[in-house]
């Protein structure tokens, strides 16, 4: 249910170019979370240093909301970036296992796979 790559790029330039790659792609941050620091500031300090941002293509926001509300708990479209094993780990929930669970038409079925494409390609950014 997790699509996930490693890369040696920095973990730090990933975050500072992921605004970039993402414009590239037709997707816009809309904000981030730093879990490190948002725990930290809560009492409950964690040692990795994971954010998640949100992207989105308004878009393809508009035609999945239109076609399938329910993804929209899924919405805006979520990527993970850590550290792990000296690698740089991009992470995002699978939309294409995702959307083969659920009872879509193919033509749907084959929108949704073209924008997951685009995440991917900006998750490949760094290979």
């Amino acid at each position: 249910m997790i699509y996930k790559i490693s890369t040696d790029t920095p973990l730090e330039q990933v975050k500072k170019e992921l605004a970039e790659h993402s414009k590239e792609n037709g997707f816009g941050v809309l904000g981030s979370y730093e879990f490190k620091k948002i725990l930290q500031s809560k009492g409950f300090p964690i040692d990795k240093d994971i954010t998640v941002y949100e992207i989105c293509n308004p878009s393809a926001a508009q035609e999945i909301l239109e076609g399938i509300p329910e993804m929209s708990v899924f919405l805006p479209c979520r990527l993970s970036i850590y550290e792990e094993n000296s690698k740089t780990v991009i992470a995002t929930i699978n939309m294409k296992t995702l959307v083969d669970s659920m009872d879509v038409d193919v033509a749907f079925r084959e929108h949704i796979y073209s924008i997951y494409a685009y995440l991917e390609n900006i998750m490949k950014s760094w290979k």
